[in-house]
């Protein structure tokens, strides 16, 4: 990352250019005019990670910054949550006088959320004892007068939970709350207010929709909980077994009645869908009581195989969410051969860097 890039006042122009150049990258599609959604430009990313840097009773986070090809001491991170500026500041103090803590220690990860939960994760080139264990907890007990926090502790082959490996965030979508269980290492969207965003445009281009919804690579049902309400029936799927689990916490929490998850890849759903193969995880899954005229896809940054791409062109609605404007346009090639592009949307998810999130609503052309 680039240090001097984080510069709030500069932050409209830089979302300009993202918003020109992939105008640009899709002119060759028809798209309707790019919908843009900004992020704040400051305290806006829920997880972050840090080097520890020891020196003598000193001890720092610390990142890499590409344009100056140097470590940097970072005491606060403009990017980073209000939540996780203050619990650096507060671990940082309990770590520099604690040598069972601070010993071989080289990274902290936090997750936080808009709910006001965080998790802290401790990570050392060391094995960790009873000793830690019991220093570990009481630091817990510390922060806890503070925060709502849950403390983690990893080394080789070691994790340690106190209490939990999760938190549940809460998003705010159209005025309705949901909960999303949250779990250490395992993907979530990284801005939540710029996530709640874009919630309310899925839901938007899916509004008066017809029939069911077919959702791949659902994670932890994020997307596929809030779209539930306007499709009679949801399948989703998702080959992660964490994910798979959280999405089954996050219906429950949510009181979602019309979703089913079922664990399995995109490409082995082709397969079970056009029946190449049965597949035992399928229960008794009745693939044909499913009546999908649209799909849902929010693929890796590989985009989606050639096999899922034959699949999606069958549905009569696409809504494609990228994180890969790339390989989106690789994917369009084929795509707007059946469908064109009913809505375009930006979502800065990623700002002062060149990442950028893309979403397209696609309809059948008609035949």
């Amino acid at each position: 990352m680039k240090l001097s890039s984080m510069d709030p006042t500069q932050y409209p122009q830089q979302l300009a250019e993202k918003q020109q150049a992939l105008t640009a990258a899709f002119s060759r599609f028809s798209a309707p005019e790019l919908e843009v959604f900004a992020s704040e430009p400051a305290n806006y990313r829920m997880r972050a990670e840090f080097r520890v840097w020891h020196d003598g009773d000193d001890l720092y986070y610390c990142v890499f910054d590409q344009e100056l090809k140097a470590v940097q001491r970072c005491d606060q991170f403009l990017p980073a949550s209000t939540l996780i500026n203050q619990m650096m500041a507060a671990l940082v103090e309990e770590l520099k006088p604690n040598p069972t803590l601070r010993h071989r220690l080289f990274q902290v990860d936090f997750l936080s959320t808009l709910s006001g939960e965080i998790l802290v994760s401790l990570l050392y080139h060391r094995q960790l004892n009873e000793e830690w264990q019991a220093e570990a907890a009481a630091l817990k007990q510390r922060l806890s007068a503070q925060f709502k926090v849950d403390i983690i502790g990893r080394a080789r082959k070691q994790k340690f939970v106190l209490d939990r490996e999760f938190v549940v965030e809460q998003l705010t979508v159209n005025g309705r709350q949901y909960k999303y269980q949250q779990v250490e290492n395992s993907f979530t969207q990284p801005n939540a207010k710029v996530a709640e965003k874009m919630l309310e445009w899925a839901l938007d281009c899916t509004n008066n929709s017809e029939g069911d919804l077919l959702e791949l690579y659902c994670g932890n049902g994020n997307f596929s909980i809030a779209l539930a309400q306007n499709f009679n029936k949801v399948l989703a799927t998702e080959l992660a077994k964490p994910s798979v689990e959280s999405a089954q916490y996050n219906i429950a929490v949510n009181e979602i009645n019309n979703l089913q998850v079922i664990r399995m890849s995109a490409e082995d759903f082709s397969d079970a869908l056009t029946g190449k193969r049965d597949f035992k995880r399928l229960g008794d899954i009745d693939l044909a009581s499913y009546q999908c005229n649209t799909i849902f896809v929010d693929p890796p940054r590989a985009g989606l195989d050639q096999a899922t791409l034959a699949m999606v062109q069958e549905y009569e609605h696409i809504l494609y969410i990228s994180c890969n404007p790339a390989t989106l346009a690789e994917n369009l090639e084929q795509l707007s051969k059946t469908h064109q592009i009913a809505r375009f949307a930006m979502f800065d998810q990623f700002p002062y860097t060149e990442h950028v999130e893309a979403g397209v609503l696609l309809t059948k052309k008609p035949t």
